[in-house]
C-alpha cells in the first residue's frame, strides 16, 4: 500500500513539533498462533530446575514467560512468568519466587540473557541455601514450548486515523503479538507499534511514550486502551 507523506518538522533534540499523519509505509496488523509441545525436561526439585534452565531449548523459556505473561493478563492470578509461579506453589519458596517474578522481560531483547537471568536467580538462592535444593516439590515442572505461526489479517493501516481504527479492531492476540512478543524479533526495547511511528510516522515522542506502558499490572484491554490514548493525544 502506498501513501502520500507529509513532511514533519523536527526541533534539533529530536522530538515531534508538526508530526505527519500519513506515513511512509503501511502498518500491516498480524496475530500467531502457538502450538504447545511438552519437551523431554522436568523438575522435581530446585536443583533439577537449574540443571534444566541450562538445557532447555530457548522456546522453552518463551513459552515460560513471555507466553505466560499473555495469560496473566486474562486470569490476574499468581505470578507473570511460570518459574516464579512453580517456585511459590510446588516448593513453598517466596522469597525465591518474588525473585523470580521481578525479572522483567520488557528488560531483554535476547532469550539467552533472559535465560541467564534466571539462572543466575536460582543458582544464587542454592548457594545461599543448600537444603533447598534437594526437596522434592508437590508438583513436577514440566518443560514446554511453542511454535510460533504469524498470521497476517486484513487490516492494514496507512495513516495514523486507519492506525487507531486498527488499534481498536485488532484482536488482543495481535496486541501482545505487536506489542510484547516484538521486542525478540526486532532485537530492541521497543515493540512494532513504537518502531512504526518513530521510522515510518516521525512521531518520536508518541514511540516513546507507549514504550513505557506498564504491562504487567494492566490486563490486554487495558493495554491496549492506554495505546489508544498516546496515540490519539497524537492527533490532537
Amino acid at each position: 500500500m502506498t501513501t502520500t507523506t507529509t513532511t514533519t518538522t523536527e526541533s534539533t533534540t529530536g522530538t515531534q513539533t508538526a508530526p505527519r499523519h500519513q506515513a511512509v509505509k503501511a502498518f500491516y496488523f498480524n496475530t500467531s498462533a502457538h502450538l504447545l509441545r511438552i519437551t523431554t525436561l522436568k523438575a522435581n526439585t530446585l536443583a533439577e530446575l537449574l540443571d534444566c534452565l541450562r538445557a532447555c531449548p530457548e522456546d522453552s523459556i518463551f513459552q515460560h514467560t513471555f507466553r505466560t505473561l499473555q495469560e496473566h493478563h486474562f486470569i490476574r492470578e499468581g505470578f507473570s512468568n511460570d518459574f516464579a509461579h512453580w517456585a511459590l506453589a510446588a516448593c513453598n519458596q517466596p522469597g525465591l519466587a518474588e525473585q523470580l517474578a521481578s525479572v522483567d522481560v520488557r528488560e531483554f531483547t535476547s532469550l539467552s540473557d533472559l535465560r541467564e537471568r534466571f539462572i543466575e536467580i536460582l543458582a544464587n538462592h542454592l548457594k545461599r541455601h543448600h537444603a533447598d535444593a534437594s526437596k522434592i516439590a508437590e508438583e513436577t515442572f514440566y518443560f514446554c514450548a511453542a511454535d510460533i505461526v504469524v498470521l497476517p489479517t486484513d487490516t492494514v493501516a496507512g495513516s495514523m486515523q486507519e492506525f487507531v481504527k486498527g488499534l481498536r479492531e485488532a484482536s488482543v492476540h495481535s496486541i501482545h503479538h505487536h506489542f510484547i512478543e516484538a521486542r525478540l524479533r526486532i532485537k530492541l526495547m521497543s515493540n512494532d507499534f513504537s518502531q512504526w511511528l518513530h521510522e515510518d510516522v516521525g512521531l518520536t515522542d508518541t514511540a516513546r511514550a507507549l514504550n513505557r506502558i506498564d504491562i504487567y499490572t494492566a490486563t490486554l484491554e487495558d493495554v491496549r486502551r492506554q495505546i489508544v490514548r498516546v496515540v490519539e493525544r497524537s492527533l490532537t
